[in-house]
């Protein structure tokens, strides 16, 4: 695994440097979650490889995503919160998932191995909202009897900016916490009870990997990519399990997307006994009338579709399972942009 990371990493880092290709003979631009970055990243990289096309992809989270390609000033909008048929049709816009990966909780807990500690959703919600305060509390000990938990304060890292991966991680705590629902609900942004915000995950997790005695919330890629320590977390079926590419397929396969409803779709707390709990899947919406640049998009997203996957996979993404991607071409094709 520590060798696909570094393959993925390196991938990265030449991806990244494809924002500053000005000069292309041909730019596809995007903009919006930063959930994805690191594969699309790679992908861009990949393709512009392939085809000579350039990739402009700006992480800007997905709040900032929804309303680029609202206001039509790039030709593709990303976004992790799903947007539900009646806006999308407000909005004359189209949608479509690209890839699927989880958000995990993180801390900084010095000489604690990572996924030591363990948390299950009441525990979580509970050091969110700020009433659990200390690492050492009861409700956190009495879960990981034989860990060492230092007497040190919880420091909250979240999201400052309107983020899908935000609206991913409270649209979980809402399902599992009801004094969440009540108190603070779900959304890209929300009102947070206690904590210090970051831009972006990358933002986070830089916090995260700073503070001693934090506990944040990234894309996984980011928890990886930074050597940050995981929890494992209890599932919907009772399980602590480890975040990790087959807790992220098992949440996957529970997934039943329509085209019919634009492939709207939560997949926070999934069945299942390997599951992890607080998985998702990243969007792209398009401009309904701008058929040219579509096709455009559709052509990136086709080949990452046909030669992706193994990136993806060596970033710790699921690549959307073949019946899946069969429901999106032909959606696209029923748009008259594949």
């Amino acid at each position: 695994m520590k060798r696909l990371l570094i393959i993925g990493l390196s991938v990265l880092a030449a991806g990244m440097m494809i924002n500053t290709g000005a000069n292309a003979t041909e730019m596809l631009n995007g903009a919006g979650a930063s959930f994805p970055y690191p594969v699309y990243s790679a992908w861009g990289h990949n393709y512009n490889k392939d085809t000579g096309v350039r990739l402009n992809y700006q992480s800007i989270g997905s709040g900032g995503g929804q309303r680029q390609i609202a206001s039509r000033t790039v030709e593709f909008g990303a976004s992790d919160a799903p947007l539900k048929p009646s806006k999308l049709k407000k909005n004359k816009l189209l949608q479509f998932p690209a890839v699927i990966g989880g958000v995990v909780p993180v801390i900084n807990m010095k000489g604690v191995k990572t996924g030591a500690v363990k948390l299950d959703s009441t525990t979580l919600c509970k050091i969110f909202l700020g009433e659990i305060t200390e690492w050492n509390d009861d409700a956190i000990t009495g879960l990981n009897k034989g860990v060492k938990l230092a007497n040190k304060k919880i420091t909250v890292v979240r999201r400052s900016d309107g983020s899908g991966t935000t609206a991913i991680f409270t649209s979980y705590l809402a399902g599992v916490c009801q004094e969440w629902k009540d108190k603070v609900g779900a959304g890209k942004a929300v009102k947070w009870p206690v904590g210090i915000g970051g831009k972006g995950n990358e933002g986070v997790a830089n916090y995260v990997k700073r503070v001693n005695g934090s506990i944040g919330y990234v894309e996984f890629a980011y928890a990886k990519q930074n050597n940050l320590n995981y929890v494992k977390l209890k599932n919907a079926a009772g399980r602590y399990v480890a975040p990790s590419f087959d807790s992220f397929k098992a949440a996957a396969a529970s997934g039943d997307f329509d085209a019919a409803q634009d492939f709207y779709l939560w997949l926070v707390n999934a069945p299942g006994k390997n599951s992890w709990p607080i998985a998702g899947a990243t969007f792209i919406l398009l401009a309904k009338e701008k058929k040219e640049a579509n096709k455009k998009v559709v052509k990136f997203y086709d080949w990452a579709f046909d030669n992706g996957d193994d990136t993806a996979t060596n970033l710790v993404y699921v690549p959307l399972p073949g019946s899946l991607k069969a429901k999106v071409r032909a959606y696209w094709k029923s748009e008259g942009i594949y």
